[in-house]
């Protein structure tokens, strides 16, 4: 299943002066994983998203009894899920209301927006969860954790599927981006989200 924290807006996507930075940490041992290359495609998906200048996002991988925890703590659901998306919403300074507004005192300097990193989220991804359900969904382990790292990636910036459309655009760019960054343009076969016997049901998990 793929639950996720939704948003009624898009997130902002340029930062101040800066590189997107993705920050990776496995911390599972269930599955070997090449980390590095997860977070080479986050950050290529930013990129493709449009998101510009300093911006950062975290990409946990964590086992099976931290996931099940998070998923009971965040959603209220028993049990391991394969990925949360946890979206921070970006603040512009002098833009936020009440306590959270920036202001400058008589002796404060006036605060500099390109100071600050654009925050993104966080992309929580279980392995283990991911290896079960590869062989009836994606096909492989790899396909199965680009689709997620995927699918968390526009979840955090902003995408949805609450209903039929929203559900059809998020499945095409999806099964682009991972044509474009993961399989290749000249790939072979492989999993398609948008096949026939694909789909996302109204738990907003993808079958």
């Amino acid at each position: 299943m793929i639950p996720f924290f939704s948003r009624q807006r898009r997130a902002y996507r340029v930062g101040g002066d800066g590189a997107i930075q993705v920050f990776c940490a496995d911390e599972q041992s269930d599955v070997v994983l090449d980390v590095d290359r997860w977070r080479r495609l986050a950050a290529s998906l930013l990129a493709a998203e449009g998101v510009k200048g300093s911006a950062e996002l975290s990409l946990l991988f964590i086992d099976d009894a931290t996931m099940a925890e998070m998923n009971r703590v965040h959603m209220g659901k028993d049990g391991p899920t394969d990925v949360l998306a946890f979206p921070i919403d970006a603040v512009f300074v002098g833009e936020s209301p009440g306590p959270g507004n920036v202001s400058r005192g008589p002796d404060r300097p006036e605060v500099d927006a390109d100071d600050h990193p654009l925050l993104l989220g966080d992309v929580v991804v279980c392995p283990a969860v991911a290896r079960r359900q590869a062989p009836t969904h994606a096909g492989t382990l790899e396909d199965e954790i680009a689709l997620l790292v995927t699918h968390g990636v526009l979840h955090v910036l902003g995408y949805d599927h609450a209903d039929d459309d929203q559900r059809i655009a998020m499945q095409r760019r999806e099964t682009a981006l991972l044509e474009e960054y993961h399989w290749g343009r000249a790939a072979p076969g492989g999993f398609r989200i948008d096949h026939p016997d694909a789909g996302v049901r109204d738990d907003g998990s993808v079958t």
